[in-house]
């Protein structure tokens, strides 16, 4: 492992997490080195899912206004009622 502190990209995040859960599926590793890399892996994930949530709330949604021009809006979750 590099000693300093890398930003990865989220792709490049994803990328190293995939990488880990192969090593760890094959089950061949020492158990502190799984250990070392399912640590890694969970920091990854909180890393992916921050920039995730980031990107969310940079979302907007566009909508016509009253003179039917475009609107900028804050993103909405949906809530799955789409009966």
């Amino acid at each position: 492992m590099a000693t300093k502190k890398q930003t990865m990209s989220f792709e490049e995040a994803l990328g190293r997490l995939e990488e880990i859960v192969r090593h760890l599926e094959k089950g061949d590793l020492p158990l502190n080195d799984s250990l070392q890399l399912y640590e890694e892996g969970t920091g990854l994930i909180a890393s992916c899912s921050k920039m995730l949530d980031e990107a969310e709330q940079k979302v907007v949604k566009l909508r016509k206004g009253p003179d039917r021009s475009p609107v900028e809006s804050e993103f909405e979750e949906e809530t799955g009622n789409d009966n």
